[in-house]
């Protein structure tokens, strides 16, 4: 064998043992990499833990001494409906309540963390957001007994329509409003449901808003509702209550 043939061979070799270190080499610093990132897959693609609905049930018998066993209020909207709200604001709320940055005495010791603590929050809230109350009167079967009909019954709530000038309160809501509380006012994220809530207690939480007892925005101001006129919050409330059925 030629000797230019034998040099060709050993640089081949020595090509070849570059490529093999190469190779170990990004096994060795890079695998450890790899498997970190799978593992980081594998644990976002796994589902968050459902919440506890019998345990918020349980929990919402407290609750129901003021907003009812159904979680549609009381007095005529001193005390809200909470049934259908959304969760996030639900549990918002309670945490405001116990860090008294909203500012409510009577709420204040059921939030503590003694009594309510960050699980069962999220279970009440979970509970609460599934009730479901009908706007409509239900239609009866022959074969539906006195006790189906009456928590049937007991389920439906349906605001009353109020004064206002419709177009107006359209108008403002659609333009103002609907980026948080959505175009049918039933909230975004933790922005709360409007529809299907007393108009007593709405406008009593505008007032609170406007006069700077409840902070409208993240930022402590009085949000837009500080721009409006009164009988601007009276057509909002008219035109809210008009969404309660899209059907109709």
């Amino acid at each position: 064998m030629r000797e230019r043939d034998l040099i060709a061979i050993k640089e081949a070799g020595q090509i070849g043992e570059t490529i093999r270190r190469t190779r170990l080499f990004e096994i060795k610093e890079f695998a450890p990499m790899h498997y970190a990132l799978l593992l980081i897959l594998a644990l976002l693609a796994v589902p968050a833990t459902a919440q506890d609905l019998d345990k918020g049930k349980e929990i919402n018998g407290t609750c129901a001494g003021c907003h009812g066993e159904y979680g549609a209020g009381g007095k005529k909207g001193e005390y809200p409906r909470i049934a259908g709200q959304r969760a996030a604001y639900i549990e918002h709320s309670l945490r405001s309540f116990r860090a008294r940055t909203r500012i409510n005495i009577p709420m204040f010791p059921y939030t503590q963390e003694r009594e309510l603590h960050d699980e069962d929050i999220r279970d009440v809230a979970a509970y609460l957001t599934s009730i479901e109350l009908p706007t409509k009167w239900p239609e009866f079967k022959d074969t539906d007994d006195a006790l189906a009909r009456l928590t049937a019954t007991e389920k439906v709530m349906i605001i009353p329509r109020v004064d206002g000038n419709l177009d107006n309160g359209k108008d403002i809501f659609q333009k103002q409003c609907a980026s948080c509380h959505g175009k049918t006012a039933k909230g975004r994220g933790k922005f709360p449901m409007l529809v299907g809530q007393y108009t007593n207690y709405l406008m009593r939480q505008m007032e609170a808003y406007i006069r700077g007892e409840r902070a409208h925005d993240e930022d402590n101001s009085r949000g837009i509702l500080a721009t409006l006129k009164p009988s601007d919050l009276q057509d909002i409330l008219a035109y809210v209550t008009t969404l309660q059925d899209p059907q109709e």
